[in-house]
């Protein structure tokens, strides 16, 4: 049970490497949904081992054991194992409560604040004007999105460079982009192995709508140069604003523009890397399942329900 109940804790350090291999190799929105569900569903099984380590630990007190009307002994591994496992499994899952919370509580006020400051502003159908000197353009999601962009970032680029970035900017509220760097943001909080995949799934996001734009404007070298001026002109200073609220100009901007000044993407071995992110995903639910269901057992037998 023990064994098993690691593996979850163990596979999230195999996820980083795993998702830089599949944006390289495969296209960038199937890597963007099989990188933010991997991650998903690890975080969550890691989750679950930790919180059955808690209640391993808490049914070997025998005050807890008296509440869970144990009336023989629950069958573990050696005390020595479980209650420090028990007591380092409540200090993780506290570390992770505690800033999942601080992360919360200042995306919503950065989006709050965005969100007014948008609503003060002139717009033209889906496009927000704001007066700054700081060159900058989002993608807003809410009801109804916006495209948010400041004057200065206006004065950088010029016509078709404009509709390039407006078409990168739709590209991300059509696509709902705010909803996987949410999930890549709550993994990052759950494990501390997924953190790096939160910025690779960023940088997919990125790639997805850089391709929806060079599509939508049918010109990917005007795509490019849009986003590499966009991303120098905007260096300088950054808007207060909600890190789910994707971004021209954020991420490896030089990688992005190589990417669409190259032929589009022709998946290499991509099946070898959908396949290990599959079998990653299906290893750690499978252990978590037997694992807590071994536990489940062990807990009835304890309480004299079921025999050994």
């Amino acid at each position: 049970m023990t064994a098993l109940l690691l593996l979850p804790l163990l596979l999230p350090f195999a996820l980083p490497a795993l998702a830089r291999r599949a944006l390289d190799r495969l296209a960038p929105v199937a890597a963007l949904w099989a990188v933010t569900v991997c991650a998903v569903v690890l975080a969550g099984c890691s989750l679950a081992a930790l919180g059955s380590f808690v209640l391993i630990g808490l049914l070997k007190v025998p005050l807890f054991a008296a509440v869970g009307e144990l009336i023989h002994p629950l069958r573990t591994a050696s005390d020595l194992v479980v209650l420090p496992a028990a007591a380092t499994s409540v200090g993780a899952l506290a570390v992770c409560g505690w800033t999942l919370v601080r992360s919360v509580l200042h995306q919503t006020r950065a989006f709050r604040a965005a969100r007014t400051e948008a609503g003060h502003r002139p717009s033209a159908g889906d496009l927000c004007v704001v007066d700054s000197p700081r060159p900058d353009a989002y993608a807003l999601p809410g009801r109804p999105h916006r495209i948010v962009v400041t004057t200065a970032m206006l004065r950088s680029l010029d016509g078709p460079e404009r509709e390039a970035l407006f078409a990168h900017e739709r590209a991300h509220n059509d696509g709902g982009h705010h909803y996987f760097l949410a999930a890549a943001e709550l993994a990052a909080h759950c494990h501390p192995a997924l953190r790096p995949v939160r910025e690779t799934i960023r940088l997919a996001v990125e790639r997805v709508a850089d391709e929806a734009a060079a599509a939508r404007v049918g010109d990917r070298r005007l795509t490019a140069r849009a986003i590499a001026r966009a991303a120098l002109a905007g260096q300088a200073a950054r808007s207060e604003r909600p890190d789910f609220a994707p971004a021209a100009t954020t991420g490896p901007v030089p990688r992005r523009v190589q990417a669409l000044l190259a032929a589009p993407l022709v998946p290499r071995a991509g099946r070898t890397i959908a396949g290990l992110l599959i079998a990653c995903t299906a290893v750690s639910c499978a252990a978590s399942a037997v694992g807590m269901a071994d536990f489940h057992h062990r807990v009835e037998v304890a309480q004299g329900d079921e025999r050994p």
